[in-house]
């Protein structure tokens, strides 16, 4: 018998111990892929054309970027950069080929309205969108609750936006895309979200939990709001500011009044796997900072809630 083709003691205790340090690298693993995934609204860059925005996006951290808009061009379907098979495909490549993925579609389509023709209109915009996002490999398309009329009953405008919820999630239902709503105009508080929400259960509707923008209207602690809506979450808005006169001063992530320590802290306990979407608002308020600045600064911000 060949004894040399058996280990000796010294090649079984190496052995050994490399089994036994086996389960110790697994957390570390699993805390790899557990990674942040970071986008950002095109919100922050009304400047910058698609080849622009990808390349930041590539070049600072980023694994995603969420659509509001690219130039001047707001209803996305019938800009140039994704209004052709050939023109989508290319965006589409152009993204993917710097290992990143479009993430939501911002749509302005809001459901609140009762006026047959305006309410058709918006939902026909909604639909345009998540066919787009279908072509391009996008999970969500982002939609608005977006008022409460006062010459409606709130009952019948939940009903609106509930059922138009329904709609856009039927026509959503072969495909890969997600509606979500996101909290905003005035339905902002956790308590009508999760009337809305619960009237319009569909396997392709869902909830962006924009923290600050709550926050600023209804100062809901994040735990309340997370523990009221987890189940419907599916994507956030992050941004920042301060309360001053009145008004909103938007001020870079971790550097305003909003209580994103304890928003994050909540999804990340939770195992939230979604993107945590930067969403600077350069197109609405041109006074603040350039994309320039604020966009590769804020992965490295981020990183505090990690």
């Amino acid at each position: 018998m060949n004894h040399s083709s058996f280990p000796n003691r010294r090649d079984f205790l190496t052995a050994a111990a490399a089994s036994f340090a086996l389960p110790l690298l697994q957390p570390l693993n699993a805390w790899a892929r557990a990674k942040p995934l970071f986008s950002f609204s095109t919100l922050a860059c009304p400047k910058w054309d698609w080849a622009t925005i990808v390349k930041y996006a590539a070049d600072n951290g980023y694994q995603g970027i969420e659509i509001r808009g690219v130039l001047d061009c707001m209803d996305l379907p019938l800009c140039s950069d994704f209004n052709t098979p050939q023109s989508i495909a290319q965006s589409r490549k152009m993204a993917e080929d710097k290992g990143l993925r479009v993430v939501d579609l911002g749509s302005s389509a809001s459901l609140h309205m009762a006026d047959p023709a305006v309410r058709a209109k918006n939902l026909d915009e909604a639909k345009r969108f998540i066919d787009l996002a279908q072509q391009l490999n996008c999970p969500y398309v982002r939609v608005f609750p977006n008022d409460l009329p006062k010459d409606q009953e709130v009952a019948r405008t939940v009903e609106l936006i509930g059922t138009g919820l329904l709609e856009l999630g039927d026509h959503a239902k072969n495909t890969s895309v997600t509606v979500l709503l996101e909290s905003h105009g005035d339905v902002t508080g956790k308590d009508i979200l999760a009337t809305v929400m619960g009237k319009s259960e569909h396997k392709h509707v869902g909830l962006i939990w924009d923290i600050f923008n709550m926050w600023s209207v209804t100062k809901e602690p994040p735990k309340e709001v997370y523990a009221k809506l987890k189940k419907y979450i599916r994507h956030t808005h992050i941004k920042d500011g301060i309360l001053k006169d009145g008004k909103i001063q938007y001020v870079q992530v971790g550097k305003g009044e909003g209580p994103l320590k304890e928003a994050i802290g909540v999804l990340v306990k939770d195992n939230y796997k979604g993107y945590y979407s930067f969403e600077w608002e350069k197109k609405w308020h041109p006074e603040i900072e350039d994309p320039e600045v604020v966009i590769p600064a804020y992965p490295k911000l981020m990183q505090q809630y990690f």
